[in-house]
């Protein structure tokens, strides 16, 4: 485990560890779904158009520029707990309440102290939230003076698939931003593809499906340090037969 380095608590950052490989992926796969064009919500009907895609949406919150702060849909005066967006992410905060994680209590969260690789510590936390309702990622949608950040909460919205080839650089990317747990990041990406894997000290064996093995070798304070894949099938033994006997 690395050390915890940043002003988020420690159970926001094992989450985050948890989820992060799991929401970039998503997010690349809602990119190629979803145009970034004009767009345009409605949060009362929860609806985002986007180059003519309309996808449905709820409201996880908001991250004011000048201020440098996160604002929970459920805290902000405008919606309320009891508006169409907002009701479907509550289980976050009850989330936060469970296992003891302040950001996803606290109303309006303050980010001032974050100088991390994200833009700001607000998409860190739409991350976060994101990745516990699953469905298919975030949306950050800009205003003046700060981004809203929505849930996609859509069946038409295709869910990423596996694939070993960008393993290595969503792993990196992820533990770039949540480097708590680069053990566990690689874990749950596994898990959510329901890919078979086994540790062994500090490299994690993965077994293919289809065939072929891969290696994700940590180095020894933990970090992230390089995957190896081998795509070949293994190829399958032919049964056994038993001898005609005459």
């Amino acid at each position: 485990m690395l050390p915890d380095m940043s002003g988020f608590s420690p159970a926001f950052e094992r989450l985050g560890a948890a989820l992060s490989a799991v929401v970039l992926q998503q997010q690349e796969t809602l990119a190629e779904f979803l145009p970034r064009e004009d767009w345009s919500a409605d949060l009362t009907a929860r609806s985002y158009t986007s180059g003519g895609v309309t996808v449905r949406v709820a409201l996880l919150g908001s991250y004011a520029t000048r201020e440098r702060t996160w604002l929970w849909g459920w805290a902000n005066p405008q919606f309320g707990e009891d508006h169409p967006a907002v009701v479907p992410t509550l289980p976050i905060r009850t989330l936060g309440e469970r296992l003891g994680i302040p950001e996803f209590t606290t109303p309006e969260v303050d980010l001032s102290w974050y100088e991390g690789p994200a833009g700001h510590g607000g998409e860190l936390v739409a991350m976060a939230a994101g990745g516990v309702l699953g469905g298919g990622g975030y949306i950050g949608a800009g205003y003046d003076g700060g981004s809203a950040y929505l849930h996609v909460d859509d069946p038409q919205a295709p869910p990423a698939g596996w694939d070993p080839v960008p393993v290595a650089r969503l792993l990196a990317n992820a533990t770039s931003l949540f480097g708590r747990e680069p053990r566990l990041t690689l874990a749950r990406l596994l898990s959510q593809h329901r890919v078979p894997y086994r540790q062994r000290g500090d490299v994690t064996e993965v077994y293919l499906p289809g065939g072929g093995t891969a290696r994700a070798v940590f180095d020894n304070r933990g970090r992230f340090a390089r995957w190896e894949a081998d795509l070949t099938p293994t190829p399958v033994p032919a049964p056994q037969t038993a001898p005609l006997v005459h």
